[in-house]
């Protein structure tokens, strides 16, 4: 797991490795272990390496085939990488080192373009090839590594994060008006290629790009995500036995691809509490670490799941950490975060995900996670809801999951920054693509393929980078996922949703973990839109800078001032519009009013 970038020159001139360098730089949370940099006439390559597969000097990058002269930058891990690196020494291709870069060097040597679809696992890849004079990028298929670009016409440059292609220079940073729709629509998700400025874009999900030294460019798909059934239709014990086998087949791997110890984020949800059951009956030795918040109301419930990790940790021996975050501490911390973010994201977790990441980084490099089980095994309320809704397609989706109706984002942004309903258009399309069943599947599919990208895999690859702490998430492995695509909708909606998860785990877990509701990450100084929290956000939105920026209409932003916790003033979903106002503006401040010109 590490931070990469780089620069290809259209123009005929030499790279210039100054920018290179304060772009590998800004990335040296990532990669502690070892900075490197390369470039001939044409390209030059940074690199900041974090040592889990391969911990040394030989796995350092960049990494140079001398027979070819080809040249790779690696983000991310190959579970399957033992496998590949042995069909590969049969063709005839000799290793200097035991890591999986080099068996993605030495992939792309022997496979080409087909090289991404043959690897397992989260990455994102430069490959210079002189031979052809060609920059490859790669992708994996749910984009939990990601590649920010920059082009200018003279030169294109790529990142692992936003805010290291800006300490570059010479990026556009002028607002992008589709971006901000899907931002204010999505909750803050941008789907690739945009990001909220035009001078930066994302390398889809699943996808590669070629680009020549002559500019010419070619960007193809790899992978897609079928949701149809198989014929014959498996009963209920043959998918629940797919399940558990391929779940515990990913397990395994993520365990296994690594040299150093690997521990378990333990929410005490039933996702990673069966992660935790089921590396234990493989008599793994386990690290477990749970956090919880102070509570704002005494009254309330409270903000912590302890009560669940804690019986999960002693059922199964584990040697566990948590620890409890007082409320000043979550806005002493806002600041820092802010700084970490990538792209702007409006989630109040992602301030948990930055402490939980600090601790767990101070004692490992590794954990694994259950991010991405909602979404694959339906488990959010809205799901349901959406299934059950009348009108079209989009109707459906829109009613129970869009922050903002058009009309009412008209009402909030400047006119400056108007354009039509781009979301709406995004969302349908999504829904009438083929090779899905019926209207869940397709839903489930955009989820898994786009929605996800943004939230929550962007923060698991941001806040745990930022501590270099590699966050790896088996729900989210593909033969899982396409396992999950194929069901019937009705088998994952069962039991108030993941019925196959709550089946499987049935015996391992205590029922008290697999009944319980379904539980999200709560941070009550952040929920509750008052007191030191609300005075944030009020000196941002009346700041000098917001008002000079001009995105928001002054009497939209006011209301929210007014009255941060009336029901208008909250999505769907249950998140602060005044929040998603002021998060915005903050992450502007940080990273783009400063950035170099």
């Amino acid at each position: 797991m590490c931070g990469i970038c780089g620069e290809l020159r259209l123009d005929g001139a030499p790279p210039d490795l100054g920018p290179v360098h304060r772009m590998r730089d800004a990335m040296a949370a990532r990669g502690p272990d070892h900075a490197g940099a390369w470039r001939d006439d044409r390209v030059a390559f940074g690199h900041r390496r974090l040592a889990i597969i391969d911990l040394s000097a030989a796995s350092d990058q960049p990494l140079v085939d001398a027979a070819s002269g080809c040249v790779l930058v690696f983000n991310g891990v190959i579970y399957n990488y033992r496998e590949l690196r042995e069909e590969l020494r049969r063709a005839g291709h000799a290793f200097s080192s035991d890591g999986d870069s080099e068996v993605v060097l030495r992939a792309c040597l022997a496979w080409g373009d087909d090289a991404p679809r043959r690897l397992e696992g989260m990455f994102a890849f430069a490959l210079w090839d002189p031979r052809r004079g060609e920059l490859l990028l790669a992708r994996d298929r749910f984009g939990m590594k990601p590649l920010y670009l920059s082009d200018d016409g003279a030169r294109l440059r790529f990142a692992s994060t936003l805010p290291a292609l800006l300490a570059g220079g010479g990026v556009d940073r002028t607002l992008d008006d589709v971006a901000l729709h899907h931002l204010f629509t999505l909750h803050a998700v941008v789907p690739a290629p945009r990001t909220v400025l035009r001078g930066v874009r994302k390398l889809p999900p699943a996808h590669t790009l070629r680009v020549a030294v002559d500019a010419t460019r070619s960007l193809r798909r790899y992978w897609s995500l079928r949701a149809t059934r198989p014929q014959p239709l498996p009963d209920t014990g043959e998918w629940l036995q797919r399940t558990r086998s391929t779940l515990q087949a990913a397990i395994d791997s993520h365990l296994q691809a690594a040299d150093v110890p690997v521990g378990v984020l333990l929410s005490g949800g039933l996702d990673s509490s069966l992660l935790v059951g089921m590396l234990a009956e493989r008599g793994a030795d386990l690290r477990t670490y749970s956090i919880g918040f102070e509570n704002v109301d005494p009254r309330a419930e409270p903000a912590d799941e302890f009560v669940y990790s804690d019986a999960v940790a002693q059922r199964f021996g584990t040697r566990h950490h948590k620890r409890l975050v007082r409320n000043a501490e979550v806005l002493e911390r806002l600041p820092q975060t802010v700084a970490r973010m990538s792209e702007p994201m409006f989630s109040h977790d992602v301030v948990a995900f930055d402490l939980l990441s600090e601790w767990v980084g101070a004692d490992l490099k590794a954990v694994l996670a259950g991010q991405g089980a909602d979404e694959v095994f339906a488990g959010y309320f809205w799901y349901p809801r959406m299934q059950q809704a009348s009108g079209t397609p989009l109707q459906r989706f829109a009613s129970h999951y869009f922050d903002r109706d058009h009309a009412e984002w008209l009402a909030f942004i400047d006119p400056a920054h108007h354009v039509p309903d781009l979301t709406s258009e995004l969302v349908d399309d999504a829904l009438q693509q083929p090779d899905a069943d019926d209207y869940l599947d397709r839903v489930l599919r955009f989820d898994v393929s786009t929605l996800i990208v943004d939230d929550p895999v962007k923060r698991v690859d941001n806040l745990p980078m930022a501590h270099a702490l590699e966050l790896r998430v088996p729900f989210l492995d593909r033969a899982l996922v396409e396992l999950a695509a194929s069901m019937p909708p009705e088998l994952r909606l069962r039991d108030g949703g993941k019925f196959p998860l709550k089946a499987i785990a049935r015996g391992i877990l205590p029922d008290s973990v697999i009944d319980r509701p379904k539980g999200y990450f709560p941070v009550p100084a952040l929920h509750h839109v008052r007191g030191e929290f609300l005075e944030y956000m009020r000196d941002l939105l009346e700041s000098g800078a917001c008002r000079a920026r001009g995105l928001y209409q002054r009497d939209a932003v006011a209301r929210l001032l007014d009255a941060p916790e009336a029901d208008a003033n909250f999505t769907r979903l249950r998140g602060s519009k005044l929040w998603h106002a002021a998060l915005l503006e903050w992450w502007l401040q940080v990273h783009v009013d400063r950035a170099p010109s």
